[in-house]
């Protein structure tokens, strides 16, 4: 029943498709169009929603953030990490819409022709505008979101007491449910909105949106059994891989069951525990990954931008792959990790190129449809993710540790000169290892070691206290 109540929505959506697919198919054109407006209702104010949506949401989450947090190599590590992964399943995706045109049997409607996008002219137009109030159009998304990034990090300098963030955190919720309000009209204004593209593009619409479903399954799949594969065996080779397999089942279902990257967190906690991955990176990377990691989200931008190409005859020039890569990338790594961000996401890409308004409910469509599985590779690429991380992250430990035969140990911890030049050791009750003790592997370093607390200085406490009388 938890199931069924999770898949709710998309099941309303695609009962919705069916139906729109029907009218289109062959009800009259004059009924068509009259029911066209309930499409239009539904995507207007979607668009009127996602200017204060973006920036009271991404303002707000970075306002909100921890001011006491600091940048650690474990987190800097993740970002890099996240982003190279994110990349590569977008290059991945690239290949696949090439070799396999999604919209190939679609004739392109006149007057539809866009000129080709310069890397550097798209850029500069995309991340500026001349006028402040250019900011509040639906236009030029990205030089919102950066804009809103910018003063979400001058406020936490400057509002101590944080009552602004915590105000714009109030705002950012109420878009939420505004949001959240609409999107119950969503079946209606979908339906409506299906018969009219139905009736425009014919039965060929919905082969695309089958061929657009099998190529991310396609491309989904084969990026799961390599990449991942790929990416555990750089993190522990032949056992890593045994390793991942043995456990990511667990990740894989939680995934498919929930529909949710945050529901399956706990799960993803419990396989990496299992793994034995080190808890001083799964503890920050996973949840950081469930929020900014979106390898599976990243495949479906990729995915949704080049299903616009060929609707609007779009030529594929460089530059426009560029910034189909860079937005690919934002919509895994950046987008992901604010509330609403597939929503941004998207009115990103039509945007950024140009698409008429309509471009919006072609391209949320195949986010509704590729929804599930989508969510299981966001969930389980995290395990290959973290366990990258936790290799980075510990390597230098391990190339610091002593070999003697075949095991390793750390090197011993000597008392400094003062302190072994007044007090003999025999007389500081140290026990000398053995060299039975000596055989035994090295203890995994203590977080608290980190933090000062060292066996050393421990052992010096205690020779205080039996010196006090």
């Amino acid at each position: 029943m938890r199931v069924l109540k999770k898949y709710a929505f998309s099941l309303f959506m695609l009962l919705a498709l069916i139906i729109g697919t029907i009218i289109g198919l062959f009800a009259s054109d004059g009924f068509v169009t009259t029911i066209a407006p309930l499409g239009d209702i539904f995507v207007n104010l979607m668009f009127t929603l996602v200017v204060p949506l973006v920036f009271f949401t991404i303002t707000s989450s970075i306002a909100n953030m921890d001011k006491k947090a600091k940048l650690s190599k474990i987190l800097t590590k993740t970002i890099v990490v996240f982003v190279v992964t994110s990349l590569i399943s977008s290059i991945l995706a690239l290949l696949g819409v090439l070799i396999v045109k999604p919209t190939a049997n679609i004739t392109p409607g006149e007057g539809e022709v866009q000129e080709s996008v310069g890397f550097l002219d798209a850029l500069s137009k995309a991340i500026t505008v001349p006028d402040f109030f250019n900011l509040l159009s639906k236009s030029h998304m990205l030089a919102l979101i950066i804009f809103s990034i910018i003063l979400g990090i001058c406020l936490r300098k400057v509002d101590k007491e944080n009552k602004i963030g915590k105000g714009l955190e109030v705002l950012s919720n109420a878009m939420l449910k505004f949001v959240k309000i609409v999107m119950y009209y969503a079946p209606i204004g979908v339906c409506a909105y299906f018969a009219s593209l139905v009736k425009s593009f014919g039965g060929e619409i919905i082969t695309s949106y089958l061929k657009t479903l099998l190529i991310y399954i396609v491309v989904s799949a084969i990026y799961f059994l390599v990449f991942y594969t790929l990416y555990a065996f750089i993190a522990g080779g032949k056992q890593g891989v045994k390793n991942f397999y043995r456990h990511i089942f667990k990740s894989f279902v939680t995934s498919l069951a929930t529909q949710s990257s945050l529901a399956s967190l706990p799960s993803n906690m419990e396989v990496a525990d299992d793994m034995g991955l080190d808890k001083n990176v799964s503890k920050v990377s996973l949840p950081l990954a469930s929020t900014i990691h979106m390898e599976g989200s990243s495949i479906a931008s990729i995915l949704k931008i080049f299903f616009l190409f060929s609707i609007f005859n779009m030529p594929q020039s460089f530059g426009g792959i560029l910034v189909a890569l860079l937005i690919a990338v934002v919509s895994g790594v950046v987008m992901s990790g604010i509330p609403g961000g597939g929503l941004i996401g998207e009115m990103l890409i039509v945007s950024l190129y140009g698409f008429p308004t309509s471009a919006f409910t072609m391209i949320a469509t195949i986010g509704w449809i590729v929804d599930a599985p989508a969510t299981m590779m966001n969930v389980c690429g995290d395990i290959p993710s973290t366990m990258l991380i936790d290799k980075w992250v510990n390597r230098k430990k391990k190339d610091k540790k002593i070999k003697t035969g075949k095991e390793e140990v750390a090197p011993p911890q000597e008392l400094p000169p003062e302190i072994q030049s007044e007090t003999p050791p025999e007389e500081l009750n140290i026990d000398t290892p053995s060299e039975e003790e000596n055989k035994t592997p090295p203890q995994e370093e203590n977080t608290n070691d980190i933090l000062g607390g060292s066996p050393v200085e421990k052992t010096f406490v205690e020779i205080d206290k039996e010196e006090k009388p």
